[in-house]
């Protein structure tokens, strides 16, 4: 940002002098940023304002309903207004500036309207008003000159991202939400441009992005900026969604401001309310919030998942306490087919999306999908500390479908935890940052990813790890071992029988339990020996015959092996084990490798076997430390004894 930047952007930020003391800090944003786009717009508007005002009312004289269009081509922008008021007009009647403000806002094109509203600006015009300060922030406001002729929409932009930041940088308790830092955008644009540095400076290209939970749209403004930096002309479509009114009203704002088209950014929950349903993109990035619960979406997500692949969530639903795979569906559902160029999207997620669920879960199945359809290519592990809102760690998950084939069937895991420098001044869980440098040697690392983790020498090797798609997935057998009993007769076992369901509701009941205690004391190491014994309670019902067989059966690891009527040994539930085999192993070889040894009479019931993915991103990265040697131990203890003896002395002085 240049130093002409910085200085308007500090004399828009200097109205908040006026603030102090009847806003607190973090809400001075909610006054400054709506009045900048207002004051933006009104100076944008003012070489067309005469023409646009005759216009509508010849429309108005000749009963014309729909003006828009026309209006819209009078203006010669995206929006106009029809108020005859102006910031100037308004400083005209100093006892009527709410009511001239409103008329003036409610005077512009149904968009800018929509966005003003999300900003909730009506009510802080009213608690200015009751404040006094109405009149003396908008003639701050009206001092300011925005017109195109001196701040370019490009420069606009800069200053408008300008305020964003120094707004979330002071709502520390909610900043996260909407405002992703700097350098991580840039780093996250990096690793999702980079390979197709050489196709973007093809002359006159066309490039669509897309970030669904685009917040205030940073990322898409970096990666615009980043596109347009390597080839000026090309022509670069933004698109967003956002669920929060504030912080989509600032977007939007924001591609007003720049000159784009503010319609690209959406309202709404992107789950339920697809607001680019039919578009597909070159490009999609995503911050969505870590562990954000769908259950308000739930019918609507469940109804699409039932359409299978017709739909956008056809791979599986995750738990409905983290929608991040949910947002990683959807992104995938808006690429562009590999005929038609393809795509790529990068987001940000935390640990959970990488091993959460077993195999045959919802998380697992997603999983399954994108490695199985060769759609991940990268995962990048950040250091933790580095956003606004947590501390914890986090990931980008990079995805295409139109892979290097160099790349096809491979996954690069890089692990740049280790890349960052430590904040003079933390910004409520932020504490690290990533310096150009950090971002230059990830970049590098990332793209040469399969030089790297061939070269043993290469200083970044320990960082950079490639798998077969193949190498996450996993079989979940489960091992049976045979039911093993014996059995007798006891007054306990006589008082279980008389507790069963079906013994309880049985007529004979007393009578069934008079003959079971005439058989306490006796025993069998065989059914079939046990079946005799049991004759003398005559013939019963058969879930009455059941619950009498449960109740004198005692499992027992030398008991007679209890078997079908195939002859095929019954399960132990009690000794039911479950094992991972990786994909590519027979589960055969691996139970008479590491089960049979121990337990020879064990069993898979492949009928029971799922397939399950997961990706131990810290597992492939730990580096065993060992153990200090305990000499070394004992003598910290031995010092330490000796230093506490000697404050212990002194004190006893």
């Amino acid at each position: 940002m240049s130093t002409k930047h910085q200085e308007l952007a500090n004399f828009i930020w200097s109205v908040a002098d006026l603030l102090r003391g009847d806003y607190k800090q973090s809400e001075y944003g909610k006054v400054i940023l709506p009045l900048t786009v207002l004051r933006r717009l009104d100076c944008v508007l003012e070489p067309t304002k005469d023409a646009v005002l005759a216009r509508h009312q010849q429309l108005k004289d000749a009963g014309v309903q729909n003006m828009d269009p026309v209006l819209r081509r009078a203006a010669g922008l995206s929006f106009y207004n029809t108020s005859e008021m102006s910031f100037r007009k308004l400083l005209g009647d100093q006892d009527h500036v709410a009511l001239n403000l409103r008329a003036y806002i409610g005077g512009f094109s149904p968009g800018a309207v929509d966005v003003l509203e999300k900003y909730g600006f009506d009510t802080q015009i009213s608690r200015l008003a009751e404040a006094g300060l109405l009149y003396q922030v908008v003639a701050k406001f009206a001092d300011i000159d925005l017109h195109p002729d001196v701040v370019s929409n490009h420069q606009m932009g800069y200053v408008f991202e300008e305020l964003i930041r120094r707004f979330s940088e002071i709502s520390n308790e909610t900043a996260g939400e909407h405002f992703t830092p700097r350098e991580v955008i840039k780093l996250m644009v990096n690793l999702l441009l980079a390979p197709d540095e050489d196709d973007l400076v093809t002359p006159g290209i066309v490039r669509k992005i897309y970030d669904p939970a685009c917040g205030t749209g940073g990322m898409l403004s970096e990666a615009q900026d980043h596109i347009q930096a390597h080839n000026p002309h090309a022509t670069v479509e933004v698109y967003g969604q956002e669920l929060n009114g504030e912080t989509y009203a600032i977007c939007r704002s924001d591609m007003m401001l720049k000159g784009g088209d503010p319609t690209k950014i959406a309202f709404g929950n992107s789950f339920s309310q697809d607001g680019h349903e039919s578009e597909r993109f070159d490009y999609m990035l995503a911050n969505p919030p870590f562990g954000v619960e769908w259950k308000k979406v739930e019918p609507v997500v469940k109804a699409e998942h039932a359409r299978g692949f017709a739909g956008r969530f056809g791979a599986g639903l995750p738990r409905i306490n983290d929608g991040s795979l949910l947002f990683l569906q959807h992104m995938v559902s808006k690429m562009k087919r590999p005929e038609d160029g393809g795509s790529r999207l990068a987001i940000v997620f935390n640990g959970s999306p990488l091993f959460t669920g077993a195999a045959g879960s919802g998380e697992s199945e997603i999983r399954r999908w994108i490695l199985e359809n060769d759609l991940l290519e990268g995962i990048v592990a950040l250091p933790d500390q580095l956003f606004y809102n947590t501390g914890i760690s986090t990931y980008f998950w990079i995805l295409t479908n139109r892979k290097d084939p160099a790349r096809a069937r491979k996954v690069v895991l890089l692990d740049g935890r280790d890349y960052w420098t430590k904040m003079r001044k933390s910004l409520g869980d932020k504490r690290k940052m990533l310096t150009d440098e950090h971002i230059a040697d990830l970049t590098r690392a990332y793209v040469e990813a399969l030089s790297i983790a061939d070269d043993p020498e290469h200083p970044q090797h320990a960082k950079v790890k490639v798998f077969k798609t193949t190498d996450f997935g996993y079989q979940r057998i489960t091992v049976e071992r045979p039911l093993r009993l014996r059995f007798e007769v006891t007054e306990e076992r006589v008082a279980l029988l008389a507790e069963a369901k079906a013994v309880l509701k049985y007529a004979e009941r007393e009578s069934l339990l008079a003959g079971a205690k005439s058989l306490i004391g006796t025993s069998a190491g065989t059914r079939a020996e046990f079946a005799m014994k049991l004759n003398g309670l005559g013939k019963l019902p058969a879930a009455v015959e059941k619950a009498v067989w449960e109740a004198f059966s005692v499992s027992d690891p030398e008991g007679e092996v209890q078997t079908d009527r195939k002859g095929n040994p019954l399960p132990d539930a009690d000794l039911r084990d479950n094992e991972n085999v990786p994909l590519d192993e027979d589960i055969h070889d691996y139970l008479k490798r590491e089960v049979l040894p121990h337990v020879p009479d064990a069993w898979v019931d492949e009928v029971k076997t799922k397939i399950g993915y997961e990706i131990p991103f810290t597992r492939h990265f730990y580096v065993y430390t060992p153990p200090r040697p305990l000499a070394e131990i004992d003598a910290e203890i031995r010092a330490l004894e000796a230093e506490i003896q000697a404050m212990l002395g002194e004190v006893a002085r």
